[in-house]
């Protein structure tokens, strides 16, 4: 088996506002700086692999319009391995409106376009062209039964399958078994434990009880707190470095890259969590989704100081 890691997921092209806070329903805000750059959590993760040094190959579906040549192009000057990339004669490529405030908090709007018609078949026939990939990563930007359906053809390969609830929903308990890690925010993993997270220990409860539904290990991201990990049932605390927020946006999905690369080559999977900390931490300083995330080397010279 290769290194090879298998981002199935979202492409979008993400347009932010800075703003002195997310505004009110109803309220208008006259905000400050805009920027327009490829994201998506599929995509973002995708990118944050191939940065950090891993084998990547993406599948996901775009339109056929500017935004999906621009994120294709972009794709292979970063290095990420783009023949599981459809596209849709159909749909317009997914789009995210994304406001930041003063303290780097965002609040995110998707319209999914073409993401919304990734089929199972679509990542059946991708996948069957990388038979003897390590580790797969989803998230849930894309639609559930095509989640799923790659899950359950990774793990009947014996591959690791990373599951990334984001945006949770309801729907997700029914594939734990068929996720080997599973790595919610604060927010989704109350959603997926019905608890309310408050500090360590309650995340600690939380990460229990979404164990228990069959998930062999849990990782709860915590923002500037780090992650717990609840690995088989043995739980650690695993700090992120304290650093000044600019912006949080793909903060997640970097963690998640980095999460797989580390796994990819071997790590123990708490010291894999201590690297994509480091890596979230540094992302988290710079605006925007893609042009937030980190190179190998940045993230190494991170753990010497």
């Amino acid at each position: 088996m290769s290194n090879k890691i298998i981002v199935v997921g979202s492409m979008n092209m993400d347009m932010v506002v800075k703003t002195s806070h997310i505004p009110q329903p109803g309220e208008t805000v006259l905000g400050g700086s805009f920027l327009m750059n490829p994201g998506g959590k599929g995509a973002n993760q995708a990118v944050a692999v191939a940065r950090l040094g891993g084998d990547v190959t993406f599948i996901g579906k775009i339109g056929d319009d500017i935004f999906g040549k621009q994120s294709s192009q972009l794709f292979d000057e970063e290095g990420v391995d783009t023949n599981g990339m459809l596209a849709d004669d159909n749909c317009p490529s997914g789009i995210a409106l994304i406001t930041v405030d003063e303290r780097g908090e965002n609040s995110i709007v998707v319209a999914p376009g073409a993401n919304a018609h990734l089929e199972p078949n679509d990542v059946e026939e991708v996948l069957n062209n990388y038979p003897y990939s390590k580790i797969l990563l989803v998230q849930l930007e894309i639609p559930m039964p095509t989640v799923e359906h790659a899950a359950r053809i990774a793990r009947g390969r014996g591959m690791q399958v990373i599951l990334n609830p984001a945006p949770a929903n309801s729907l997700v308990p029914a594939m734990f078994n068929l996720i080997d890690i599973i790595t919610p925010n604060v927010n989704e993993a109350e959603m997926l434990s019905g608890m309310q997270i408050v500090d360590i220990p309650s995340a600690k409860a939380a990460a229990e009880r979404i164990h228990a539904q069959g998930v062999n290990h849990v990782i709860i991201t915590l923002g500037r707190q780090g992650a717990v990990l609840l690995e088989a049932g043995v739980f650690h605390h695993i700090p992120a470095p304290q650093v000044e927020t600019v912006d949080t946006t793909a903060a997640g999905d970097v963690f998640n890259g980095a999460l797989a690369v580390a796994l990819s080559e071997g790590k123990a999977l708490k010291d894999a969590v201590s690297f994509a900390c480091r890596a979230a931490s540094i992302a988290v300083t710079r605006m925007g989704a893609q042009s937030s995330i980190p190179f190998r080397n940045e993230v190494l010279l991170n753990s010497m100081t």
